[in-house]
Parts: C-alpha cells; sequence; structure tokens
C-alpha cells in the first residue's frame, strides 16, 4: 500500500511540476520571438476603417461619462466613430449619466453617440451586445468596458493592422494599472500582463485564441455571420475566439505598453472572487459546449482544452497544496520520493522569479515606481493569492455542478485613473501617426 501511495504522490508531483513549467514557458513565449510579431506599427496608414464602439455598462455611473469622453475624442475623425453605450432597461443611473454626456458632446458637435436601452433578459453582458449590434452601422465593431481608459490612437493602431495584414479580427492589449491599491492587486495586474504580452500571442499563432473581453475588434460582417455573442455564456469572449479560431479565421494581437486599454483591478476581495469564478465558470461552460472540438488540429484542440479545463484543474490543485502542507509536517517518505515532490515548489519560486522581473518590466513601461516594498509585499502575498485563486476556482466547480449560472458583476470605482493622476508620462506621447 505504501509503495501505492508513492507512485501516486511522485505521478502527482510530475504532473504539477510540467504544467507549472508549460505555464512558465506560455508566461515567458514573445521574449523568444521577434519584437514586430507583437508590438503596433510605428507608422500609421490613413483612416479607412470607420468604427462602432459598444459600451456595455451596468450601475456604472462613476465611470461611464469619462469613458465615453475618451472614445470620443480619441485621434481619429469623429465621423468614422459611432458610439454605442448599451444598458438594461432598469439601470435608470447608468443610462441618465450617458445621456447627460452625450447632450453635452452634442453641444459640442460629437453627435454619434446613443444610448441602446434593452428591455428582455438575461440581463448580461452578451445578450446586451447582441440587442446593439443590428444598430452597428461600421466596418468594424470593439467593445470596451465601461471603465475602460483607451488610448487616442488606437484605432489608428488597428486601422493600419487590419489594413495592411488583410485580418478582420483583432485584440488589443488590455492592462490593469493599479498595482499597489491592495495587497493582492500586483499579482492580480501581472496577470493582465503576461496574459496579453504573452500567453495569448501563443494561442493566436497555433489559431485557438480564447479572446478577451474589451479592446477586441472584429469585422462587422464577420461577427453578424457568426451570430454574435453567445448570451448564456458567463465567458461569451472566450467563447466567440474559439468559435472564430475553428473557422479558419486569424486573429491578430497587437500588445504594445504604448496603446494599451487602461483598467483596474476589483476593488475588493469578495469582488475578485466573484470576477474571477465568473470566468472559471464560463471556461467550463465552454469547455462542455465543446466549441473546441471543432478546431482543425489535434494541437489546436489540445490546446484550447487545456486552457478551458484549466479552472477544474486550478481547483483540483488547491485541494493537493493542502494536502501537501499536511504531508509536509506529518508524512515520511523516502529520499527520492520527498525530493521529487518538492519539484513544484522550485518551479513555484521560478515563477515567483519571472512575476518579479514583470513587475519592473511592467512599471518601468508605464512610468510607474516599484518599490523594494513592493516585492516584499507581493511575495508575502503570493501564496494567499494562490489560495483565493484557488478558492474561486472551487466556488465555480460547485456553482457549474448546482446549475447557478447568473452573471455576478464586478464594481468600478476609476482606481485605475487615480493610479496614474501622479505620474508625468502622457499616454499620447507615441510615434509619428502617418505614412
Amino acid at each position: 500500500m505504501d509503495g501505492l501511495f508513492y507512485a501516486a504522490l511522485v505521478f502527482f508531483s510530475l504532473l504539477v511540476t510540467l504544467q507549472s513549467g508549460h505555464a512558465l514557458y506560455l508566461t515567458l513565449y514573445t521574449w523568444n520571438r521577434p519584437p514586430e510579431e507583437a508590438k503596433a506599427p510605428e507608422h500609421f496608414l490613413p483612416p479607412m476603417l470607420s468604427f462602432t464602439v459598444m459600451l456595455p455598462a451596468r450601475h456604472e455611473e462613476a465611470v461611464i461619462a469619462g469613458t465615453i469622453e475618451r472614445v470620443v475624442r480619441a485621434s481619429y475623425p469623429s465621423n468614422l466613430i459611432q458610439v454605442l453605450v448599451v444598458c438594461s432597461a432598469d439601470d435608470e443611473g447608468t443610462i441618465a449619466q450617458s445621456e447627460a454626456k452625450i447632450e453635452e458632446l452634442r453641444r459640442e458637435g460629437y453627435g454619434n453617440v446613443s444610448v441602446v436601452v434593452f428591455h428582455d433578459k438575461p440581463i448580461n453582458k452578451p445578450h446586451g451586445l447582441n440587442a446593439a449590434l443590428p444598430k452597428a452601422k461600421h466596418d468594424v465593431v470593439t467593445i470596451f468596458d465601461a471603465e475602460d481608459d483607451i488610448h487616442p490612437d488606437i484605432f489608428n493602431v488597428v486601422n493600419t493592422v487590419m489594413k495592411k495584414e488583410h485580418v478582420k479580427v483583432v485584440q488589443a492589449g488590455v492592462q490593469l494599472m493599479n498595482f499597489d491599491s491592495s495587497w493582492y492587486s500586483a499579482l492580480n495586474v501581472l496577470e493582465y500582463f503576461f496574459w496579453f504580452k504573452s500567453r495569448l500571442h501563443y494561442h493566436a499563432r497555433i489559431g485557438a485564441a480564447p479572446l478577451g473581453g474589451n479592446t477586441v475588434f472584429f469585422d462587422r460582417e464577420l461577427l453578424k455571420n457568426i451570430g454574435g455573442w453567445d448570451e448564456q455564456n458567463l465567458t461569451e469572449d472566450a467563447d466567440i475566439g474559439l468559435r472564430l479560431s475553428s473557422t479558419g479565421e486569424r486573429i491578430r494581437v497587437v500588445y504594445d505598453d504604448r496603446y494599451v486599454t487602461r483598467e483596474e483591478t476589483p476593488p475588493t476581495l469578495g469582488q475578485f472572487v466573484r470576477q474571477r469564478t465568473r470566468w472559471d465558470q464560463g471556461f467550463m461552460q465552454t469547455l462542455r459546449k465543446g466549441t473546441w472540438k471543432m478546431l482543425p488540429t489535434r494541437r489546436q484542440r489540445w490546446s484550447a482544452a487545456y486552457t478551458l479545463a484549466f479552472p477544474r484543474g486550478q481547483a483540483l490543485l488547491t485541494i493537493y497544496f493542502l494536502f501537501a502542507l499536511v504531508t509536509m509536517f506529518s508524512l515520511k517518505v523516502p529520499v527520492l520520493v520527498a525530493l521529487i515532490s518538492w519539484l513544484p515548489v522550485f518551479m513555484l519560486v521560478a515563477t515567483f522569479g519571472v512575476s518579479v522581473i514583470g513587475l519592473y518590466q511592467f512599471t518601468g513601461a508605464h512610468g510607474l515606481k516599484a518599490s523594494p516594498g513592493a516585492v516584499i509585499r507581493m511575495a508575502i502575498a503570493w501564496f494567499p493569492y494562490q489560495l483565493v485563486l484557488g478558492y474561486a476556482a472551487l466556488r465555480a466547480v460547485r456553482r457549474q455542478m448546482q446549475g447557478i449560472n447568473n452573471w455576478e458583476k464586478t464594481q468600478h470605482v476609476g482606481a485605475h485613473r487615480e493610479a496614474l493622476s501622479g505620474t508625468t508620462r502622457e499616454p499620447d506621447e507615441v510615434p509619428s501617426r502617418a505614412a
């Protein structure tokens, strides 16, 4: 019996080590690729494409007016930008704030902004997007979240990429900014940093890309042809990305620190857990739905299934972690078994080291400063953060098993705007804008 237990312990330790090594490879994927594969073009083509911007919002009174303002004042011809603020009829506060800002902008000559109000259910983001899609008039449809600070030149970037490279789907970078506002915020910021800067490029390159929920640009007719978004899916972005990948559509990912869309970490731990639960459960839904099975190659199917199954794996890893803590102090095993069982710990140390380097790269790119104290706080928070992620994964598994599928809203307070208010670097310090 002991031999069987030791074999299981060795097998699981090696499996976790391999998984950690693969995750680390994806985290560093673009560091071994030519920079031009990921970055935005250095020179922009003249504006040719027109854009319909969808701003799905629910109870976003605190941030929606500033987001509308940033979109309409982007460095792109205003007649080529249509803005649709998408709200449920019961969200009177956000509707009122949006209409007040729209009226103010109309007096200044910006007339192509309106509110799309839907009255039916479900009350969630994909349903709102589908309700607004028939009102989209322009060539390209894009989504920004209600709290997003977009870069003024993002439309120039996408116009140039789509025209030069003849692609119909572009995922641009999204970056959380307030890395020092809570004990978990630096680690959350780095998740976004490595996902959009590296991991998503790998998925796009092999043709199995779960897209992000905003700053993603679709050819309007392509979007209509695939039927819009799945209204029952909690990660409609991942689902639509894999549906597009299964048709063979090329997805171009652009991550350039100069042009990222800036967002904030969830303001409280409870908000963070609910957001992560929604993402985990959405991945489980997409895995069960089976869109990934339609991908043409085995490598694509394996990659998509691995990514979508990760929340379940994370739930199992959390149970394993708690088991490992107990056995570290109570179980005596042969030396070789003990050494192998420590391999996942070494991978965690390596991952933390990469995260520290990533923190300094992120802050340096955005004119922020990471102190040694920030690294110490991140080290202290490392294991608690993993446990929080594990708890969210377990919560998602429970909700999925119980058939609970409601949309848990994440609150936005504009902390990313406060985080940048003291910096001297302006977001529109960019290279030349015409070729």
